[in-house]
């Protein structure tokens, strides 16, 4: 980089100037670089031997033989041009890495094809110049068509990392067609992508071409007129791909698709085998076939033919464009740069050594930063330059604005700037910066410029993701505010817009990283023990010698920060040091000052790259923010004729910048206009736009900025460059600077020659830039420019001078709502994934240890159980938060993980909580456990005897039935006998309970009345009595009085806490009714809880219960049936209830999943359900519906789903759900009969004993079915294994018929309930009122901090009951049109105090938790609400709807269906 003679561009050049001509062009970004007349060196066509005289020719034959004659005469000069492409390839093999990448750079802004596949002219060794890549970034704009509606996405990404689909040209054999003509046609109709035959100075020989696979990339716009509606890379290998192997293998391996163009082959021929493995592979592949003229044709999926015979380069384009569209829109595979350092048999340029050497240093500093929150990188790593130097500027601004006590106050504040200071010195040195300036202070010279490159590039790999977003909504706010402007308005309006704007810059400035920041923090650590003096601790780098490290950077061409943007200050002391450095290793040169101003977006840093090869170290994705200083050295050469050894340029952020545009921009622009312009000996003022006033404000700042510069004596010149500034608008100048407006006004065409992305640059604008580069060094020619030691002397000056002026800004987040409502659909699909994998675990487990296969849960086996969709899900998540919406889905990233997360571990507690209940229920048992099997085999014994006795009566049912019951009470006492009383029946206890307490149980006394004012703490009471009941184990130990005990301790202890809060005396009947209430609710858990522990451990209630079992086995002895007879119909006995059960859990999962999936209220997020729930009210019309759902919402949310389960099980979709019970029963049936041919074929040849074919029958039945295999001894000797097996499968003949016909209200029964599936799936939410009209937060997630609560519609307040103290007015008004009122409200209701709704959320904790915005929309659902139940809510609340409450009679037009329609529109508004 540095000032060199400039090569005329207006005429021919000289071959060897080719070199340096093509590279000045192409720095200048003239893509006609390729495109240089050649003047040839030797003599002009000689005319000595003239062919023969045609006048002398007798014939009209022999002239036309004479005309056409391919004779040559032998001195005609058979000298050629030079290929264009073998001059790219030649300075591209003579540059170093640097200008390699530089060159790329520059090819890739000129929408040229980049070398991807280079072979060495010497070695032919075949090397990816992927290092050239890593400084091109594209942007392009994706197409989505979803149900009927389009959306654009804008998505930015280094080229390097950017995963597209790619399309591989590539030729066999010698074609008279031009493939690279066709595939520029492809990219851009208008411009030669590829260079090819057709191109001017094209010619048949080359020599560094042939081999080379050049890519390019089609990046849309979001147009309609697209070709393709993703960024679509495509690859081109020049020359016969017969002859280059590996390259065309390599592109073949990496393509999406494959287009091979040929002529028709013959057999045996080489391209007949390439093209027959094309064929057969996966991959799609298109024939173009040059010597055919059929049309485009599918001969299997994915393999395409086509003629390019008689076919105009056009429809063979466009018909192209369809073929590939039309692959690329299914499944393909996609190509990632990055990913060709995997490919072998090539070499990699970023292997070499130096390169990977800086790389390595900088994956290290990288490594520090992996795992943090972008935007608090530089709080952490940085602390220096944030909070602390920030509060420094400030207090070292006033001490320019002192008042009243001047001297007092300039003492307390010197203080402060030391007390900050050292503040400074004492915050510890980040990792990042020890080994960032480690690197920079031991890597030699050239290691070190590789490091400096590697750690821009991967922070800026780092941050451009989190800064998209924020520039696009950069562009849309500031287009409002000059919308605004335009109209000349000064509104509100005008001044929320600035705000947000100026909202939106503190959003920058947390979200911007880059190598700048690094520095900056060296400057700052630097001023800091500088002020203070502090010594350098052990192990830390000197930091005397950073200004040194500085310098030599500076001297290098690298840019440094001279005022740092995001504080508005200027580090004296470090700008001054670094200088001081820069004199100490070079001299006090001269430097010519080349100061910059310009619009916002202008181009000024893009104009100053391609003039002089500049690039200022600003953060990827944004402008330059600040001012920034770079040394640009003139040439030996140059030298004889300036009198400056360098150029000093430097460049600004944005005048009028969109991070400040409000009330601070003036003093901001006026402040660093006069700095700037100050230090300048030529200020270049680029104004580029088409806004009129956005230029006139400009001018106007520049004009006051030259003016103070006329004051203090200062006379640098300007140029203005400009595409639409009238002379008269520049003419003013002359009055404030000698201004020729001849000279000193340049006129720029634009940068592109056509719509971004594809366009290439303007020629015209590369031969503005060569104009205004002349213009610029004929004046620093005459100029003898400054000293750097007298610029640093300026930069103090002019900075103290301006202290006085002074600008703050503002940050605020904005949401965006409709991506958030998407995530929390995409949030109830991760988390249902892994409610409905856990319930199939858990019931497998349950079953297990039904079983007894298992006695002991642990954690780790549920969490790797369902380790595998926990995996799926997060995958899900990582590609969902990576998709189109990730610029603004990133800020909720971090937060969604810790929720699923959470969710996933809740979820595994849960069901480990559920299953140790069960194991501990099976334990309870035990003893029982050990009884059942005397029971069964004395109670077999009994019947048997009793069969053997009543065998001629075996016809008689009755009479046998009669026997049975007569013996049956003695066999059950008499085993009994000896149990323990525990274990004995406990209904006498029920009996003998107080008739007067029981009535009092029921009793619904006098806290009715009280409920419409403490429902809240009703609601609380009732709440907690369900957690402490629900925590009690009375399954497993049976009821004790101690548990409601507690249950009235925890009551009266809240009581008395909420009438020393509320300061009220509660009668003693409301205690005791409150009591009674809660007893009610706990009664009804003690006695489910209770009869389980009956069911399980009560001798009593156990052999009842399997009196019809044994009855059964009587009556069978009866009939003489053998003991295999008996026992299969034991066996069937229990797997009818085990299989109506499992059938049962399994379809109430099924149904479940069915309808979270497919049922409209279930399938999206809480939102979505809201609708539902309102629309449901809406149709049913019923008052105290709506009052249910306005005062517990939950519980009528709760109850809607149970409804709408029941609704859709029960009648709507009946057969539906008929059909899933009558499958899980098939395939249970199924699993039985394989079981029991299993156990038998098993049995047969191993142990032949019936324990063991138990024990495996059971065991095969596994997961799915509980089925207890002890039964009593007796069975022991059945030998005939085959007849047990037919008795079983003869035994599920009517237990399947009795199945098949089974109730679907059954399902309701077992432990899975579809309802509570989905009411723990939907409900488990944000439930946190509106304080003022009840309306329930929508957020899908329960504890969704820090967002605070918000609804997208609230409603009168007079709903909830609110009225206008002391009168009996209902309140009418939505709340959202109150927070934009003069009014004020009571936060309490015993409260004197008012707060303005305004500031509403001073009102206290419940009010700050909300955010409600004034809204205009007319929600005409609660309209109609208030207008159709006025009478009910007014006797319900015993108010009127009048005076200021009065209902406008505009509301009585609207009807129900209105009233639901606006619910649709509404919610498609979120």
């Amino acid at each position: 980089m540095g000032i060199y003679e400039l090569i005329p561009t207006d005429h021919e050049t000289f071959e060897k100037d080719l070199a340096g001509s093509f590279l000045q062009r192409l720095m200048m970004l003239d893509y006609r670089a390729r495109y240089i007349p050649v003047t040839q060196h030797s003599a002009e066509v000689s005319h000595s031997d003239p062919v023969a005289d045609f006048d002398t020719l007798n014939t009209n034959e022999s002239f036309l033989d004479a005309f056409f004659s391919s004779h040559r005469d032998s001195n005609e000069s058979t000298q050629s041009h030079i290929h264009p492409m073998d001059v790219q390839m030649a300075v591209y093999h003579c540059s170093d890495s640097f200008l390699k990448q530089s060159m790329i750079t520059k090819l890739s802004q000129c929408q040229y094809a980049l070398p991807l596949l280079v072979p060495d002219p010497v070695t032919m060794d075949v090397e990816c110049p992927l290092w050239t890549f890593r400084q091109i970034r594209k942007t392009w704009k994706i197409t989505q068509i979803e149900e009927n509606s389009t959306s654009i996405a804008m998505k930015s990404s280094p080229i390097c990392k950017a995963e597209t689909p790619m399309v591989s040209f590539f030729r066999l054999g010698s074609l008279s067609v031009s493939k690279s003509q066709l595939m520029s046609t492809l990219i851009n109709d208008r411009h030669n992508t590829f260079f090819h035959r057709n191109c001017p100075g094209s010619t048949k020989s080359r020599h560094l071409l042939d081999g080379v696979a050049e890519i390019a990339w089609y990046c849309p716009s979001g147009k309609p007129n697209d070709a393709f509606t993703d960024c679509t890379a495509f690859c081109n290998l020049h020359g016969d791909a017969l002859s280059n192997e590996k390259q065309r293998d390599i592109l073949i391996d990496k393509a999406s698709v494959n287009v091979v163009l040929l002529p028709t082959p013959k057999k045996g021929d080489k391209s007949m085998t390439l093209v027959s493995d094309l064929l057969e592979s996966e991959k799609p592949v298109i024939c173009l076939i040059t010597d055919d003229d059929c049309t485009a044709v599918q001969t299997k999926k994915g393999k395409y033919k086509m003629g390019l015979k008689d076919r105009s380069q056009s429809d063979v384009s466009n018909e192209l464009k369809r073929i590939i569209g039309e692959i690329l829109a299914g499944q393909h595979t996609t190509f990632q740069l990055e990913a060709m350092m995997n490919v072998s048999g090539i070499r990699v340029d970023e292997d070499d050594a130096v390169i990977q050497k800086g790389k390595s240093g900088a994956m290290e500093v990288m490594k520090t930063l992996q795992q943090e929150d972008f935007s608090k990188i530089k709080d952490k790593f940085l602390p220096c330059q944030g909070r602390l130097w920030h509060e420094w500027c400030k207090t070292h601004k006033e001490l320019y604005q002192l008042k009243v006590h001047v001297e007092k106050e300039k003492s307390k504040k010197e203080e402060r700037l030391r007390e900050i200071r050292q503040k400074q010195c004492d915050a510890p040195r980040s990792e990042l910066m020890e080994l960032f300036i480690g690197s920079m202070s031991s890597l030699p010279s050239m290691d070190k410029e590789f490091f400096l490159k590697w750690t821009q590039i991967l922070i800026d790999s780092l941050s451009t993701d989190d800064l998209t977003a924020i520039l696009q909504s950069y562009d849309e706010k500031w287009s409002e505010v000059l919308a605004l402007k335009k109209k000349h308005a000064k509104s509100e309006s005008l001044k929320r817009k600035q705000t947000e704007l100026e909202q939106i810059s503190t959003k920058l400035q947390s979200a911007t990283f880059g190598l700048e920041h690094i520095f900056r923090e060296m400057g700052q650590i630097y001023e800091a023990h500088k002020t203070v003096e502090k010594k350098t601790q052990r192990g830390q780098t000197d930091w005397s010698k950073y200004p040194e490290l500085a310098a030599e950077l500076m001297i290098s061409g690298y840019p440094m920060e001279l005022m740092d943007g995001d504080a508005g200050h200027v580090p004296l002391i470090w700008i001054s040091s670094l200088l001081e450095a820069v004199i100490k290793k070079l001299g006090d040169q001269r430097v010519f000052v080349l100061s910059v101003l310009g619009v916002q977006s202008s181009g000024k840093s893009t104009m100053l790259n391609a003039m002089f090869g500049l690039q200022f170290a600003v953060s990827a994705g944004r402008c330059t923010k600040g001012a920034f200083m770079q040394l640009v050295k003139v040439s030996e050469e140059m030298k004889k004729e300036f009198q400056c050894d360098y150029v000093l340029v430097v460049d600004t952020e944005g005048l009028r910048a969109l991070e400040l545009a409000g009330n601070a921009t003036l003093h901001h622009d006026n402040e660093l206009a006069t700095f700037v312009v100050g230090l300048g000996n030529m200020t270049l003022i680029n104004i580029f736009g088409e806004n009129p006033a956005e230029m006139q404000d400009v001018l106007q700042i520049v004009v006051q900025a030259f003016m103070r510069m006329k004051k203090v004596k200062l006379s640098p010149s300007c140029v203005f460059v400009h595409q639409n500034v009238t002379d008269i608008a520049a003419e003013c100048f002359s009055d404030v600077i000698a201004f020729d407006v001849q000279k000193d006004v340049k006129y720029f065409a634009q940068l592109w020659e056509g719509s971004p992305p594809m366009a290439p640059p303007n020629p015209g604008y590369s031969e503005s830039i060569q104009e205004l580069k002349k213009m610029i060094l004929s004046k620093a020619s005459t100029s003898a420019g400054i000293t750097l030691s007298q610029f640093k002397n300026k930069i103090q000056d002019l900075w103290n001078a301006l202290l006085n002026e002074h600008f703050v800004f503002s940050f605020k987040n904005t949401l965006e709502i409709k991506v958030y409502r998407k995530l929390e659909v995409q949030y109830g699909n991760w988390t249902w994934a892994l409610r409905s994998n856990m319930l199939t675990i858990e019931n497998q487990l349950y079953n297990r240890i039904e079983n007894g296969k298992v006695d002991k849960m642990e954690l780790s086996h549920l969490r790797e159980t369902i380790s595998k969709t926990y995996g799926e899900v997060k995958k899900e998540m990582e590609n969902y938060f990576d998709d189109a919406d990730k610029e603004t889905l990133v800020q909720w990233r971090g937060r969604f993980e810790i929720k699923i997360q959470q969710f996933h571990v809740d979820l595994v507690a849960g069901v480990k909580r559920k299953l140790e209940e069960v194991i501990q229920q099976k334990k309870a048992c035990k003893k029982l456990d050990r009884q059942k099997t005397e029971f069964e085999n004395k109670l077999l014994q009994k019947s048997k005897d009793l069969a053997h006795q009543l065998k001629d009566q075996a016809q008689d049912e009755e009479e046998l039935k009669k026997q049975f019951d007569s013996v049956w009470n003695g066999w059950v006492k008499e085993l009994t006998e000896h149990c323990d009383e525990t274990q004995q029946s406990e209904e006498g206890a029920r009996k003998n309970k107080n008739p007067k307490q029981q009535e009092k149980y029921s009793r619904k006394g006098a806290w009715v009345t009280f409920k419409t004012c403490f429902t809240s703490f009703i609601e609380k009471m009732e709440k907690q009595t369900n957690e402490i009941i629900q925590l009690k184990p009375v399954a497993e130990s049976g009821y004790t009085s101690t548990y409601l005990t507690e249950v009235a301790k925890n009551v009266r202890e809240c009581v008395t806490e909420f009438e020393s809060e509320k300061k009220y005396a509660l009668k003693k009947e409301f205690t005791v009714d409150l009591l009674l209430h809660v007893f009610n609710i706990a009664g009804r858990l003690l006695s489910e809880s209770h009869l389980k522990f009956k069911k399980r451990n009560d001798a009593l209630t156990y052999l009842e219960s399997n009196k019809t079992q044994y009855y059964n086995i009587f009556r069978s002895f009866c009939k003489g049936n053998s003991f295999a007879v008996v026992l299969g119909e034991l066996i069937c006995e229990k797997l009818k209830v085990s299989m109506v059960e499992a059938a049962c859990n399994k379809t109430a999962i099924d149904l479940a999943g069915e309808m979270r999936c497919n049922f409209p209220a279930f399938n999206g997020n809480r939102l979505n359900l809201e609708k539902h729930v309102l629309k449901s009210m809406a149709k049913k019309e019923d008052f105290d519906s709506f009052i249910t759902y306005i005062k517990h919402p939950r519980k009528y949310v709760e109850t809607f789903i149970e409804e709408e389960v029941n609704t859709y099980i029960f009648n709507t979709h009946k057969r539906e759900a008929r059909d899933v019970l009558k499958k899980n029963i098939e395939d249970l049936k199924r699993l039985v009969s394989q079981a029991s041919f299993t156990a038998t074929e098993k049995v047969k040849t191993q142990s032949r004993k019936t324990d063991e074919w138990l024990k495996t029958f059971s065991s095969l039945l596994g997961d799915v079915l509980a089925f207890d295999a002890s039964f009593p001894q007796n069975f022991t000797d059945i030998n005939d294994f085959d007849f047990l097996k037919e008795e079983v499968e003869k035994g599920l003949v009517p237990i399947s018929e009795e199945l098949s016909s089974l109730s679907l209200s059954k399902i309701k029964k077992f432990r899975q309930k579809p309802d509570q599936i989905l009411i723990e799936q939907l409900c488990k939410c944000c439930w946190v009122k509106c304080p003022f009209c009840a309306a329930v937060c929508i957020n899908t997630i329960e504890d969704h901090g820090p967002e605070k609560h918000n609804v997208p519609f609230h409603r009168p307040s007079g709903i909830e009951g609110w009225h206008t103290r002391g009168t009996e007015d209902l309140v009418i008004d939505f709340c959202t049109t109150l927070v934009a009122s003069n009014r004020s409200f009571h936060p309490r209701h015993d409260s004197e105090e008012t707060v303005p709704y305004k500031q509403y959320q001073n009102g206290g904790d419940k009010y700050a938790q909300w955010m409600i915005t004034a809204d205009e929309s007319k929600l005409t659902y609660w309209k109609w609400f208030v207008c159709r139940f006025q009478k009910q809510l007014e006797e319900h609340y015993n108010l009127k709807f009048q005076n200021w409450g009065e209902i406008p009679p505009e509301w009585t037009k609207h009807t129900k269906d209105e009233a639901i329609q606006s619910l649709d529109e509404m919610y498609k508004c979120e």
